[in-house]
């Protein structure tokens, strides 16, 4: 596509008008940025929302915050908060490690690993998490001790159900079937992300397929793997509130039980169980982001700046326009 000739002519004679007198004045020549008035409006408007949602939480006396400040650090709620902390926490490798075995059983050429892998996570992500805690709830009824040994055999180890099913223990089981099932998928996705190139060139080279897997194909797939399994992490610590069904005291059993001894003070409690899980939530975001920011080494030409590499270059800026 040719340009007009006036436009063509009057490139050149800028040009020759610059290269003749350099002490003109470019300033009239500079480029002037595009104009976007309605991102401006659409800005101003988000800031008119944002002071009206704060100037509610305020001045609205509901909400109580006076009874907030009391109770959100109170020693009964920071118990519960440990509680709930250690339960994600546990599920939270448990669910990683089965993900991933059922992840590499899932891609395996046998295809009885195939099938119970599959099944395992039609099973497990078919049925509510409410129900499969209930269900461990009241396994003791089904069975009272639990043994290993040869199927229509003599057993080798038998154990009391009713010993090992502490309430804490249940909720970590629940939490973690679940979990794997919904994980497995995330893994399976991260580990087919990565390029056939690398499994024909570690192949190529002799490599084990241990030494294959753990250190060339996983530290890529993990690239993948990160953003979506701490968003199954995110909903994990969500749905660690419903061990309070199981009579185990996590954050959000105490504050329904403290609501129910202090109903006047129900919302503020309630807002307490918010912030907490906002504040967890947040950290483990901040965790993502520098998990990700390692495992794009190599990736990327350029790392994404940290935050304080952001402000850094900010304060720089400012400093260099003063």
């Amino acid at each position: 596509m040719s340009s007009p000739p006036g436009y063509a002519q009057a490139a050149v004679e800028q040009v020759a008008d610059v290269a003749s007198d350099p002490s003109a004045d470019r300033t009239a020549r500079r480029v002037i940025p595009q104009r976007h008035p309605w991102r401006w409006v659409a800005a101003a408007g988000v800031a008119v929302l944002a002071a009206m949602a704060i100037n509610a939480l305020i001045t609205n006396p509901f909400f109580q915050w006076d009874r907030f400040g009391y109770w959100f650090t109170r020693p009964v709620v920071l118990q519960g908060l440990w509680i709930t902390l250690k339960v994600t926490a546990a599920a939270a490798v448990l669910g990683f490690i089965g993900a991933l075995v059922l992840a590499v059983a899932r891609l395996s050429s046998n295809p009885l690993l195939r099938a119970a892998s599959w099944a395992y996570t039609w099973l497990f992500r078919s049925i509510p998490l409410i129900v499969i805690l209930l269900f461990l709830v009241n396994f003791g009824a089904l069975y009272k001790t639990i043994s290993l040994g040869v199927p229509f055999g003599p057993e080798f180890v038998r154990f009391d159900e009713s010993r090992l099913a502490t309430d804490i223990a249940l909720a970590i089981i629940g939490l973690s079937l679940a979990e794997a099932a919904y994980g497995s998928e995330v893994v399976r996705a991260g580990i087919l992300s990565v390029d056939q190139g690398q499994h024909e060139a570690a192949a190529a080279l002799g490599l084990p397929k241990r030494y294959q897997f753990r250190r060339i194909v996983l530290p890529q797939a993990l690239r993948s793997i990160v953003p979506n399994f701490v968003n199954q992490l995110i909903g994990l610590i969500k749905a660690s509130s419903l061990v309070f069904y199981v009579s185990l005291l996590d954050l959000f059993g105490q504050v329904q039980t403290l609501g129910s001894t202090y109903p006047g003070d129900i919302i503020p409690l309630l807002l307490v169980a918010t912030v907490w899980y906002v504040i967890l939530t947040s950290a483990l975001s901040v965790v993502q982001f520098y998990v990700e920011r390692h495992y794009a080494r190599g990736a990327v030409r350029t790392l994404p700046p940290t935050p304080l590499q952001r402000l850094r270059a900010v304060i720089g800026r400012k400093q260099v326009t003063a």
